[in-house]
């Protein structure tokens, strides 16, 4: 996706596991997603490991890699949540390629919340339940 040669780390390992999970099982087509994507929140610059965008280019995804041996705790969850606050995303998913949990937004407001789901919904779902 990055169309250049990176340095195959474990968390790599990961993030390249998830796009092709991402792609095949869950029908996100390969040109809706970007891998390492910066954002800027607060004046510190951060980097979404994978970003999935709907139709009109806008985030839709944001998933948080981990290599295999970090466990997937609140502050993993915390990690992701703060991207949110620039991306605004409806889907959140944390991994570390041996355990995976997603997310949905609920909530308006400062009420916002993110609840478990029980797996990704496909693409095509996640946009008919984004609006």
């Amino acid at each position: 996706m990055r169309k250049r040669e990176v340095t195959l780390t474990p968390e790599e390992k990961v993030r390249q596991w998830c796009i092709g999970v991402l792609s095949q099982r869950f029908q996100v087509p390969m040109h809706m997603m970007m891998s390492e994507v910066g954002i800027r929140l607060g004046g510190k610059q951060m980097r979404c490991d994978i970003m999935v965008y709907d139709r009109q280019a806008r985030p839709l995804l944001v998933v948080e890699c981990k290599r295999p041996e970090v466990e997937l705790t609140g502050e993993v969850l915390d990690q992701a949540i703060r991207y949110n606050m620039v991306l605004n995303v409806k889907y959140m998913v944390i991994t570390n390629g041996t355990r995976t949990c997603a997310f949905v937004r609920t909530g308006e407001g400062n009420d916002i919340r993110f609840v478990p789901l029980k797996d990704v919904p496909v693409y095509n779902d996640m946009i008919c339940q984004q609006q």
